[in-house]
């Protein structure tokens, strides 16, 4: 079976402005339904169906092809999903003569799958050859069978009837046919159905039943919220778009640390006169020592303006910039001047400030106790906490791996 994984993301979201592509838990809403498309065994390519320069660009980063753009009669606030999909297989059938067999709708909306619940719905499609469409559920929270219509004269009157229970809406729940609510996690659906049926579901439907705790829907900022609590609470095994961590270059010219949370326990003493002071590893002044005498360079890149940065770094015998609110910039200025290729730097850091740096080198590292967000990105989580011994244990393990490969040296 062809499989092609399809990502209607449009530009023009009202209820939250550049929804597909804002930010949540520190990847853009839309990398979440690619990363499901591209981590499933079945699925042979991931497309976005986009109007919008921006949203394919960002697609493109996480590993979707985005061949063409929808034109905008395709991309209006109340464009249904039909036109959407059968433009985008006119598309691919008349430029590049590709026509799927199946098609998997992956909507950017429901970002919080369950690993393996796109190849479980495109697996009943195989089993079922009778089947047009199969598609993600979970059980109802309200049951319809105790809901009602007011009519023009303002009298009720049961929405649904139960053959065998004269008043539904009186019965005891567990006697009421059970009944479920279709997610926006996943659609799977024959391309025969799409095109000679004109539908998207076809006529005989499967279920995929999915655990209700992962049912979320985006439309509003609560929504939202709601999906960035369930994502950072460690509650639910999810379809991730993180990229695969990269480990320690062969050779490293320098090592980058972030101060406070790193060299530090993160936390301050103030005395009656605001004078601060913090608290510190020995082990870790060891360790820097022994990187210093392998000719790998190191220093301290740091938001803190107070002269205790100052005072700890002369004593550890490291260079330091303080009081850089953009870290970024100032890393990428330090490594072009000094003309250290940034494939060979690591850095260590511990909060979100250093997350626009952990993408300029080669390796990033966070010690145990950082940032949930940035124990996401890092490629390295270190054992150890900030000041409690984590730079030591980067400086061993960047050592180790020296052992069998040239040295480089930076002078400062």
């Amino acid at each position: 079976m062809e499989v092609l994984a399809l990502i209607p993301a449009r530009g023009g979201s009202k209820s939250i402005p550049r929804k597909n592509i804002r930010p949540l838990a520190g990847h853009p809403l839309l990398a979440y339904s690619i990363a499901a498309g591209l981590q499933a065994t079945l699925v042979n390519r991931v497309i976005v169906s986009t109007d919008d320069e921006e949203i394919a660009s960002i697609a493109r980063q996480y590993g979707a092809e985005t061949p063409f753009l929808r034109p905008a009669e395709y991309a209006q606030d109340h464009t249904t999903d039909l036109p959407v999909f059968t433009h985008a297989l006119e598309w691919l059938a008349e430029h590049e003569g590709y026509r799927p067999d199946l098609l998997v709708q992956l909507r950017p909306t429901s970002p919080i799958r369950p690993p393996g619940c796109v190849d479980q719905a495109i697996q009943i499609l195989i089993d079922h050859p009778e089947a047009d469409s199969v598609r993600g559920v979970v059980p109802a929270g309200q049951n319809p069978h105790k809901m009602w219509r007011i009519d023009s004269q303002g009298r009720m009157t049961p929405l649904l009837t139960v053959e065998g229970i004269p008043e539904p809406y009186n019965a005891p729940r567990q006697a009421l046919p059970p009944v479920y609510w279709q997610t926006g996690h996943i659609d799977a659906i024959r391309v025969d159905a799409i095109e000679k049926k004109g539908s998207l579901s076809g006529d005989v439907i499967y279920p995929l039943l999915i655990d209700p705790r992962y049912t979320i829907d985006i439309d509003t900022l609560n929504d939202w919220r709601r999906a960035e609590w369930l994502l950072r609470s460690g509650e639910l095994e999810f379809v991730s778009p993180a990229k695969p961590p990269r480990p320690l270059p062969e050779q490293v010219a320098l090592v980058v640390l972030d101060f406070d949370g790193v060299l530090t326990d993160n936390r301050v003493w103030v005395d009656e006169d605001g004078r601060e002071a913090v608290a510190a590893n020995r082990s870790d002044s060891l360790g820097l020592r022994n990187l210093r005498q392998a000719g790998i360079a190191a220093m301290v890149l740091s938001m803190e303006v107070n002269p205790v940065v100052a005072a700890r770094c002369r004593k550890l015998k490291l260079p330091f910039l303080q009081g850089i609110e953009d870290k970024a910039t100032a890393l990428k200025a330090l490594l072009a001047e000094r003309m250290i290729p940034p494939d060979k730097v690591v850095y260590v850091g511990n909060d979100t400030n250093d997350l626009p740096c952990f993408d300029l080198v080669a390796c990033a590292a966070a010690v145990a106790d950082a940032h949930p967000e940035v124990l996401r990105r890092a490629d390295i989580i270190l054992q150890n906490r900030g000041g409690h011994g984590a730079v030591r244990e980067l400086c061993d393990l960047i050592l180790e791996r020296l052992n069998g490969y040239a040295k480089t040296n930076i002078s400062w």
